[in-house]
């Protein structure tokens, strides 16, 4: 049969109303359990497909779920979309997956789109989308759609959030790497004006000024979370007067980076310059040199993620204001930068 077959060819077949058909297949208690039985016998027979949109927009519900992630070729968001998916399939939910590619526009669109596809709520990691368009974030709320913001937040009256202490990790970090004789760090950036970078750099300038040791501004170097630009990044630091004798980056590729090129100047790592990433991407243990860094805790974080928004669709949280949880990091010390066992 085609793929078209609609009601009404289900209800010409058993010579019912077509009205009874839809009763049945949307479980009315009116229809008996036999007539039921007998519809759904039909509809399987005839390849019959239900309008999923037509049904959520009767019904307040379309069991799907929008996530959006500034891009999913990362271990991290990878793993954070699998604790979700985890989380949410055996409670009936589907997960629609969005990119951003950290591009403001492409942002919007993804909401828009997730709004028109009548999603039960939307689980995001913010991009740098700018105050003026905070009205597309607010659409959401305003429609009484749950939204939870993961790892990239904004604060907004009535969002939940679920993060790591990035504050704390970056402090433990730099403390770190003071203790293995480092009294020059350089600091890999991300993008300050989201609130986890922002964070990472109160941490790493909190361990710094508790020891005593100033600020120097020429080794604290803005980065996208690439290979390319840890390279570029340490040529910057190499060619200064007084370079650095350690980086932490906030992100595990710049950090791979700055090891190849640190490598390519017969620089001794940890020997002579030490190096801490942020992410705890796979490759980092599997490395001829192991690579330190952060562990996210991703899947948990996704986990979380679904279980607060459960949460709040079932009416469990009440509360009108967001939720905040915030997950501890954990640091694994490996070879990059440890002098001192």
């Amino acid at each position: 049969m085609s793929e078209k077959t609609t009601i009404y060819d289900i209800a010409k077949e058993l010579n019912i109303t077509a009205a009874t058909v839809s009763r049945a297949l949307n479980n009315n208690p009116k229809i008996s359990h036999s007539t039921r039985k007998l519809v759904l016998e039909t509809a399987n027979k005839m390849n019959y497909k239900q309008n999923r949109l037509a049904l959520a927009l009767r019904s307040g519900k379309s069991n799907n779920v929008g996530v959006i992630v500034p891009r999913i070729n990362t271990n991290f968001f990878a793993s954070v979309i699998r604790g979700i998916e985890e989380a949410l399939h055996p409670e009936g939910y589907h997960v629609i997956i969005c990119q951003t590619h950290e591009d403001k526009n492409r942002e919007i669109e993804n909401i828009n789109t997730l709004l028109n596809a009548q999603v039960d709520g939307i689980l995001m990691s913010i991009s740098n989308l700018p105050k003026e368009n905070d009205h597309y974030l607010q659409r959401v709320t305003q429609k009484n759609i749950p939204l939870i913001f993961f790892d990239r937040k904004k604060e907004m009256d009535n969002v939940s959030s679920v993060t790591i202490d990035d504050y704390q990790a970056s402090y433990e970090i730099t403390q770190h790497l003071l203790e293995q004789g480092c009294d020059k760090i350089a600091y890999f950036s991300g993008d300050r004006t989201l609130e986890i970078y922002e964070d990472r750099f109160r941490g790493y300038q909190q361990a710094l000024l508790d020891n005593n040791i100033a600020i120097n501004e020429d080794y604290i170097i803005p980065i996208k979370s690439n290979v390319v630009e840890g390279r570029d990044a340490v040529e910057k630091l190499l060619a200064l007067e007084n370079p650095p004798n350690a980086i932490f980056s906030t992100s595990d590729f710049a950090a791979l980076g700055a090891i190849q090129k640190l490598k390519e100047h017969n620089i001794k790592i940890p020997e002579d310059f030490c190096v801490f990433g942020f992410g705890n991407e796979p490759f980092t243990k599997f490395m001829e040199l192991s690579i330190s860094s952060v562990d996210q805790a991703p899947l948990e974080m996704g986990k979380m993620t679904a279980q607060v928004f459960l949460d709040k669709i079932n009416n469990v949280d009440n509360t009108k204001t967001g939720k905040t949880v915030v997950l501890m990091p954990k640091l694994h010390i490996r070879q990059s930068s440890t002098r001192i066992k």
